[in-house]
């Protein structure tokens, strides 16, 4: 018996090669595209890495991976040079050295780069479900742009695995597109945000659910604030959600029927994201399950297409936030360390829904106790979402509402939910900028 029932290739007569035999097609100067997430295929980077001797100048793109990246050691800068999309942990390294760099871009908007040919992609590595009796595979846990990816790759290389989730949607591929298909049998990565919870985060899933009303529909971005969130509505009813990614969390409140995507107006009745990370557990639930529509993320992240749905509650994530309310969520100074990705698609687009509310959320201070609200963004600071564009931001120590609210506004609400040891650090800055006048803050 394989997993996910995907017994019905038995029957098909389908050519396999092996992993080093297929990364035959690729050539120096080439531009390969990675499929991401937890769709990364590892089978085929390591036989890449492993038949790379007379490679040079093979520029690799993906908007993130997980696992080690053995062509992502020194040892091969020769041979491989990212030009990411995002900036995954496994490849920070490159990107901030002399063997990457990134490409700051809207999830929404990446799939044209390779349409108009922007990024013309020669070879794309992909992760697979085995094909069904009709020989389609699916992209799996992640359609996102990896399905506009194959459909301009000049040649495409499957690593096909039973333990891929089919998954219904925009990610469907037939075998006859494919060049290269190599048998793998790996475990997905396994990632469980709520497990990385900490009582910060618990603190503000509590109170962004504060946030949330019934009949909402759900954006979520990547980490363990969003699993907190979704720890804390339990007590809601007839939720929706519209999202680039999601994880575990949302598994329990579909089966609680607090999920029931009833009151969406955009694809009733289903979970709609572009890809999904999480553990086993998320893996069996979306496979061959019709509640839930994997698709394009230009689909996925349209500004059109979010703000349709009602009461859109957006809760994206900063690593430090200005007193106007600028948001940077990408970079430590000049030191990348993720990417643009989906955020300002879905501030933008909560914000324009009828009942919407665009959420930032972060912590009030680092580990180390540094206030997380600046006077001033880092020098090079990348800002992902501007002042004009935030609304609501949740610290564990309370909510602000910057909209409609001036700067000299702003800066006093963002310092009413900094951390304790930071506000008289923040006031003399607010003074410093502002003058002693003070202004209500509604």
């Amino acid at each position: 018996m394989l997993p996910f029932g995907h017994q019905s290739q038995i029957s098909m007569n389908i050519n396999y090669t092996t992993a080093a035999e297929a990364v035959k097609l690729i050539q120096s100067g080439d531009r390969v595209f990675i499929h991401g997430s937890a769709a990364t295929p590892q089978v085929l980077l390591k036989a890449l890495a492993e038949n790379s001797e007379h490679l040079r100048q093979v520029e690799l793109t993906a908007v993130s991976t997980l696992g080690q990246l053995d062509i992502a050691r020194p040892e091969f800068k020769e041979r491989f040079y990212f030009n990411s999309l995002f900036v995954s942990e496994n490849i920070r390294a490159c990107v901030n050295g002399d063997n990457g760099e990134y490409i700051p871009i809207f999830l929404s908007e990446i799939s044209r780069l390779f349409e108009k040919g922007i990024l013309t992609i020669d070879v794309a590595l992909i992760h697979i479900s085995p094909p069904d009796k009709h020989g389609f595979c699916s992209l799996g846990t992640s359609v996102d742009v990896a399905k506009s990816a194959v459909k301009h790759a000049k040649k495409i290389i499957a690593q096909v695995n039973p333990n891929m989730p089919r998954t219904h949607g925009d990610g469907f591929i037939h075998v006859s597109k494919l060049d290269a298909m190599v048998e793998a049998h790996d475990t997905l990565p396994q990632i469980n945000y709520g497990a990385r919870i900490s009582e910060t985060d618990r603190i503000i899933g509590r109170k962004v659910a504060e946030l949330v009303e019934d009949r909402s529909t759900l954006q979520m971005g990547i980490g363990a604030i969003p699993d907190a969130v979704l720890q804390s509505l339990g007590h809601c009813k007839d939720l929706g959600v519209h999202t680039e990614m999601f994880s575990d969390g949302v598994i329990d409140l579909v089966k609680q029927g607090v999920i029931t995507n009833a009151y969406k107006k955009k694809h009733r009745g289903k979970v709609v994201s572009a890809f999904a990370i999480g553990t086993d557990k998320l893996y069996h639930f979306i496979d061959d399950n019709p509640s839930f529509g994997f698709l394009e993320a230009d689909y996925v992240n349209d500004t059109r297409v979010i703000r349709a749905n009602p009461k859109v509650v957006a809760i994206n994530s900063a690593i430090e936030i200005d007193l106007t309310g600028q948001v940077c969520a990408d970079s430590i100074g000049t030191y990348q360390y993720s990417g643009v990705g989906g955020q300002m698609d879905f501030i933008r687009g909560a914000s324009l829904s009828e009942g919407g509310k665009p959420i930032i959320t972060l912590a009030s201070a680092t580990k180390k106790g540094e206030s997380k609200i600046v006077p001033f963004l880092k020098p090079g600071a990348g800002v992902v979402s501007t002042r004009a564009h935030v609304h609501y931001v949740v610290t564990e120590y309370g909510i602000a509402n910057l909209y409609g609210k001036n700067l000299h506004q702003r800066a006093l609400a963002l310092l009413n939910i900094a951390h304790p040891n930071n506000r008289e650090m923040l006031e003399q800055e607010i003074i410093k900028r502002f003058g002693s006048r003070q202004f209500a803050v509604q």
